[in-house]
């Protein structure tokens, strides 16, 4: 397996190599190796550390490409077509063991991100800042935290129960929060998810009041963390929690009140007319992408074997005599009877472009062409859309008011009407506030297939989890519902219980 970060254990060893990026993305400085005592002794280490963590994010063992993986493909809209285990059949089925690759990495990936941040922290608290000064290094601590909070609501969405089953009572993952170096500082008991949520909050909070307002590149506005980024975030992690009242304010600082949509302060988020455009290379800095994982050719700086979105979803180039035209390795098709069979998804709607038909008769499969890029996979990969934002607070205003809200139906019709222009709604449309929720959630898996956030939605409204193919349905007292935790966790970690 490909590591583009420097090996440790999973007990936490300091990494302080630099991952490869593009430097127009990250201005890196080149891929080094330094000693603890010296690694934030001048300006360009500290940087080059900073920059380390976003490196870390994008692996493609978590946010560059198995973590969104694995939130659609636990859903009900695709269908697996190879039973590999290393690319996520048992995460398909819903029957993941603590030794499956997909448990075991996504947690040590995750960690090994959240422990890069401690690292940095630590580092920065002990004389970073004073090297940067202090207005630099409020930034870059600011975006330390933003990434490491990030990963801990990540971790949430897989390995402990959703917020609502009991209020965040049950078990969550460990808090780290200062760095690990060496062996022995393991053992830690678990948090629970909701002490979790407020680390996660806390971590975001901090980010948005530290954070500068704006980059001066749109490389930079999608691919480093401002103080939009922040709150964008806390529109999602709100909307997990189902504190619908946190999500209305959150969004209320970068959502206008009425259409055209737009943030009012700071980089200016806006939709896209054309949904395409968001995908296609080389657009993936408009305003619609809040934050993305960007991916190059350079060496070391896109997703690595089997990581990547387009090898997932894409058909491959041929099946049998026919030219597909896809560039990936077909791992995953459309389920027939999945959202793609919603007759509410219109045949004229622009976002049926990202869908490809293969073969004829009963030999038809259909295929996500939304990531386009041929090997070496350089599509960014999308974290948080304008979109998203818009259809958290069109959620959230219809829960918070018990009303079919007029600003709810307005935000689901500029998401809607963008690809769909056949499409208006009117509160005349839904008979209940609870029909503009169910049209609110159909959009959401419309507009965000093959972006992640499908077992997010599953989890945070404890809703089973469809049969598709052969795979069952899980409830969510059923085993398998959340992931077991990492084997490798439960050896190191003494204090830690299992799911």
């Amino acid at each position: 397996m490909r590591h583009t970060l420097l090996t440790a254990t999973l007990s936490g060893a300091l990494l302080l190599g630099v991952s490869a990026c593009d430097r127009e993305l990250l201005t890196p400085i080149p891929q080094t190796s330094v000693s603890d005592a010296s690694s934030f002794s001048t300006t360009t280490r500290v940087q080059g550390q900073l920059l380390s963590l976003y490196g870390a994010l994008k692996d493609g063992n978590f946010y560059g490409g198995r973590y969104v993986v694995y939130g659609d493909i636990r859903g009900e809209h695709f269908i697996n077509e190879t039973s590999n285990l290393v690319t996520g059949a048992d995460v398909w089925n819903l029957n993941a063991t603590n030794s499956a690759t997909a448990v075991q990495n996504l947690w040590y990936y995750a960690y090994l991100t959240i422990n890069k941040c401690n690292i940095f922290l630590d580092g920065m608290a002990a004389g970073g800042t004073k090297v940067v000064g202090d207005d630099a290094g409020a930034k870059y601590i600011a975006e330390a935290k933003l990434i490491r909070g990030l990963s801990y609501y990540s971790l949430l969405q897989y390995y402990a129960r959703p917020y609502a089953d009991g209020n965040g009572a049950k078990p969550g993952v460990p808090l780290r929060l200062n760095g690990i170096k060496g062996t022995g500082q393991s053992n830690l008991a678990r948090n629970t998810v909701a002490e979790v949520y407020t680390q996660v909050l806390k971590d975001l909070n901090e980010a948005e009041a530290a954070l500068p307002a704006s980059y001066a590149t749109a490389n930079d506005n999608t691919t480093r963390a401002h103080k939009n980024t922040a709150i964008a975030l806390k529109t999602r992690v709100y909307l997990s929690m189902q504190d619908y009242a946190n999500v209305v304010t959150e969004a209320n600082k970068i959502v206008s009140a009425t259409a055209p949509f737009t943030a009012p302060t700071g980089v200016k988020f806006a939709l896209q007319p054309d949904i395409t455009t968001v995908f296609t290379a080389p657009n993936y800095n408009t305003a619609e992408s809040i934050f993305s994982m960007p991916m190059t050719t350079t060496a070391g700086d896109f997703p690595g074997t089997q990581n990547q979105l387009a090898y997932y979803y894409s058909p491959p180039a041929k099946i049998g005599t026919e030219v597909t035209g896809g560039v990936g390795n077909g791992e995953y098709s459309l389920n027939p009877n999945g959202i793609i069979a919603n007759p509410n998804w219109t045949a004229t709607d622009k976002r049926r472009s990202f869908i490809k038909q293969t073969g004829t008769g009963t030999a038809v499969k259909n295929w996500l062409i939304k990531y386009k890029q041929p090997s070496p996979f350089t599509d960014w990969v999308p974290v948080i859309r304008y979109a998203e934002v818009m259809l958290n607070l069109a959620e959230a205003k219809a829960r918070t008011t018990n009303s079919v809200d007029p600003q709810a139906v307005a935000l689901l019709n500029a998401v809607r009407n963008r690809s769909d222009a056949a499409t208006t709604y009117t509160a005349a449309s839904f008979a209940t506030p609870a029909a503009l929720i169910n049209a609110i959630l159909l959009e959401r898996q419309i507009e965000f297939l093959g972006e992640g956030l499908r077992n997010n939605d599953l989890m945070r409204l404890l809703q089973t989890i469809p049969a598709k193919g052969s795979a069952p349905s899980k409830g969510p007292n059923d085993s398998g519902y959340i992931w077991p935790i990492s084997a490798t966790e439960l050896s190191l970690n003494t204090l830690a219980t299992d799911n």
